[in-house]
């Protein structure tokens, strides 16, 4: 691949650029500004949820910076975002999207993501908690949801569908009844949850894989004291000092050059700025295989919640949830 090119194709013939905005804990009162400033140093892909409740923000951005008389057509512009686990009823499904076409003040969507497999009890709550603070979930089978994703397709809704935190096993359930494939598996990704076995699954089946946290998402709650400090990987530090970037940039490059996309969330200028300019250098195949040999399988991502006084995996006992299986 060219240092230069700076997107993939789904299957749908989509050009999905290889570095998109995150937005996942982007503060309301920051994220308007982070994506104004984003969009203005270049970036082409945005990519946003329901259940980060800041796309009514980003909205008013895109109102200000999108249309047929600004510097950005609505056309040249590639959106994300996805369906919430308290909408997965098929009713819903179509109600939950308008929302946020509203919210973000567009006509249609990029690319519409199911968020998790698993379903909470439906309602306006986003995370609906028993009396013991366990999660009240929902059984609706994801099958189901994708039919009605679907539909969003027909109606000119949405360009295209995919999925958020699936597994292999249940990519490939969903591609058993698709009518529309899913064009894009959403997971996170990076050095230590390298996940080669996943990336293959995907790329054999059509699906383009765009990693989520690929950071090692070094802001986040739920911190473990002894975890590892992805950014301070001293192999990545060397090749930092090789090309003169940062360790985030040869991070988001070998993202880039194993054709998956990276969505680095950040709300500073500088940071945002950074992280778009990893197309004017290459990585040699051996450097590729020593960032691909650092797999730790390390998950940083899995909502934890207090139950007794211990700290559990918020979603594990639900049947569909995601993590239990290999990959």
């Amino acid at each position: 691949m060219s240092a230069a090119c700076d997107f993939v194709l789904l299957r749908t013939g989509q050009k999905m650029p290889l570095i998109g905005l995150g937005t996942w804990k982007s503060e309301r009162g920051q994220v308007k500004e982070a994506v104004k400033y984003a969009l203005s140093v270049g970036y082409r892909h945005i990519d946003c949820a329901a259940a980060y409740s800041n796309e009514v923000e980003i909205g008013e951005a895109f109102q200000e910076c999108l249309g047929p008389n600004k510097v950005i057509k609505r056309e040249d512009l590639f959106v994300t975002s996805k369906l919430w686990n308290t909408k997965h009823h098929p009713e819903d499904v179509e109600p939950a999207l308008r929302k946020t076409l509203g919210d973000l003040k567009l006509d249609y969507l990029d690319l519409y993501l199911m968020h998790w497999p698993h379903a909470f009890e439906r309602g306006d709550n986003l995370f609906p908690k028993n009396p013991d603070n366990t999660m009240r979930y929902d059984y609706t089978d994801y099958k189901d949801t994708w039919k009605a994703m679907e539909k969003l397709v027909e109606k000119g809704l949405v360009k295209a569908i995919g999925l958020s935190n699936f597994n292999s096993r249940q990519i490939d359930e969903v591609l058993s009844v698709a009518t529309v494939k899913p064009a894009v598996l959403q997971v996170e990704c990076h050095p230590y949850l390298a996940q080669n076995e996943l990336i293959a699954h995907c790329q054999k089946r059509g699906l383009v894989v765009t990693a989520y946290s690929p950071l090692g998402s070094p802001d986040r709650m739920w911190k473990h004291p002894d975890e590892p400090v992805l950014l301070e990987e001293p192999g990545i530090k060397k090749l930092a000092e090789k090309y003169s970037k940062s360790p985030a940039q040869i991070i988001l490059r070998w993202q880039g050059q194993r054709k998956v996309v990276a969505i680095p969330k950040s709300v500073t200028p500088a940071r945002i700025q950074q992280n778009l300019q990893v197309f004017d250098f290459s990585l040699t195949e051996e450097e590729m295989s020593h960032i691909g040999s650092l797999n730790k399988n390390w998950r940083y991502i899995v909502p934890m919640i207090t139950v007794n006084g211990k700290l559990v995996a918020r979603d594990a006992g639900h049947p569909h949830y995601p993590f239990n299986d290999p990959y």
